[in-house]
């Protein structure tokens, strides 16, 4: 059998971002992530792995029980001088000479390098240069269609220019966050080069011991589809991201006071849409241009936006049963009959905002 290699989303939005946004030929990003220029074209035609997707950690039989030695000599060179610190090859010569390792140079070569790759540490700025955004959710109290509910508002800001967009949901999802995002740069006219959140679940998997932040597979695609950057802010360190925190108030403070009331979501998001927009005509204390104004230095820096907007739905693996029925969120839906089998096959489901829809 062919063996075929699968790569990560996260892998995929690196190379792309190298190659369509810093602007490296696709031969030199292959010869840095040690691929053929065949797997970075392809990864240039497509925003996240096609096709299968493997669903456990590569085994490395020769190398997996001499992992944690590695991990040991790469978190103790952190102590040490920069050029002082160990190589791949310096690594795999020790190896070879304290612990028996019978492998190749080449597989500890690529393991190092992405262990390195994933260690790099981020700083959060205190300057906002023109293109970067920061992004949250807030809560607040509506009326809609006669009941009272709660909106988890996904709110996005421009710190250098403080223009901003908000739009409302149900409830905070996989599909709110996806589907903010997609509103947010067709409103800003593009994508920002980087955006700063806090370590919500919807983004942030699982925080490693060493600080390194696992990524969750929607915000890997997203991130892969439109190219953007991510930064995380400190865990409990809300002043990491002090702009957006003070938009999320300034949002729940006027756009959302007096409690609105309103026939549908749809027709709420129309109302903070309106409020942005009215925003943009302000200025701000210490500023002699308005919001709108400042926002084109924005606009020059903004990434260009993708020919379709990414696909905000959560993708999940069910079992059709024998009345053709898939469960989702506690609901059954109905698929066609030719899905099923007489054992059920898997199939993947999308959700989106309040909604759900079938794929």
């Amino acid at each position: 059998m062919e063996h075929r290699e699968v790569y990560t989303v996260e892998l995929y939005a690196r190379v792309r971002r190298a190659v369509l946004v810093e602007g490296k030929s696709e031969r030199r990003v292959a010869q840095e992530y040690g691929l053929a220029r065949e797997t970075v074209r392809k990864m240039m035609r497509y925003s996240v792995p096609p096709g299968y997707q493997r669903q456990k950690p590569v085994r490395r039989p020769k190398l997996d029980q001499w992992v944690g030695v590695i991990d040991q000599i790469l978190t103790e060179d952190k102590k040490q001088p920069r050029k002082q610190r160990h190589t791949a090859k310096r690594i795999f010569e020790r190896l070879k000479d304290e612990h028996g390792y019978a492998g190749g140079y080449t597989i500890v070569k690529d393991y190092v390098r992405l262990k390195k790759l994933s260690q790099r540490e981020v700083f959060v700025p205190l300057l906002h240069p023109p293109g970067d955004a920061q992004a949250d959710f807030g809560e607040a109290q509506v009326i809609i269609a006669g009941r009272e509910s709660k909106a988890h508002y996904f709110v996005m800001d421009l710190p250098q220019s403080d223009d901003c967009f908000v739009m409302a949901f149900p409830a905070e999802t996989t599909e709110a966050f996806l589907e903010g995002h997609n509103h947010a740069f067709r409103y800003f006219g593009g994508v920002p080069r980087t955006i700063l959140y806090d370590n919500t679940k919807l983004a942030v998997a699982r925080i490693l011991g060493d600080g390194t932040r696992q990524k969750t597979r929607a915000f890997s695609e997203l991130q892969s589809h439109y190219l953007c950057q991510e930064k995380f802010g400190r865990p409990g360190k809300g002043n990491d991201k002090g702009k957006v925190e003070g938009l999320v108030g300034y949002t729940r403070r006027n756009f959302l006071v007096p409690v609105p009331r309103m026939a549908s979501w749809t027709e709420l998001n129309a109302h903070l849409l309106e409020q942005s927009r009215k925003r943009r005509g302000r200025k701000l204390r210490g500023h002699q241009q308005t919001i709108g104004e400042r926002f084109e230095k924005d606009r020059e820096q903004l990434l260009p936006l993708p020919a379709a907007p990414y696909e905000a739905c959560e993708k999940r693996m069910t079992r059709v049963t024998s009345l053709a029925l898939v469960r989702y969120r506690t609901n059954d839906y109905s698929v066609p009959v030719e899905w099923g089998s007489p054992r059920g096959t898997g199939e993947g489901l999308c959700g989106r905002g309040g909604d759900h829809r079938r794929k």
